[in-house]
């Protein structure tokens, strides 16, 4: 489980670094829609897949409300879930 929650982490970070530094300025700039739309579902998955692990693995794991918080303000900010993952999900046990 701890491995899916980071990749999930990583990819959302990911997605919303490239939603918003690379795809929406070519559909606002440019004029190309096509990344934006591509990119757009694949973060809005993510990020809905995102927000479920880490209400699961809170509640598994017996964390706090406060926990679950941090975790998901994170997937709001940019770089927060890169932050996430190495301040909170890189040096936990594996069960």
């Amino acid at each position: 489980m701890l491995k899916v929650f980071r990749a999930t982490a990583i990819l959302e970070g990911i997605s919303y670094l490239l939603l918003f530094g690379f795809t929406m300025p070519l559909k606002y700039w440019a004029g190309i829609l096509e990344p934006n739309k591509v990119v757009g579902y694949a973060h809005g998955v993510l990020f809905i897949l995102y927000g479920v692990l880490a209400l699961v693995f809170c509640w598994e794991r017996k964390w706090s409300i406060k926990r679950f918080l941090i975790l998901f303000v994170a997937s709001l900010l940019p770089f927060g879930t890169f932050y996430a993952d190495k301040k909170y999900l890189q040096n936990i046990p594996a069960t």
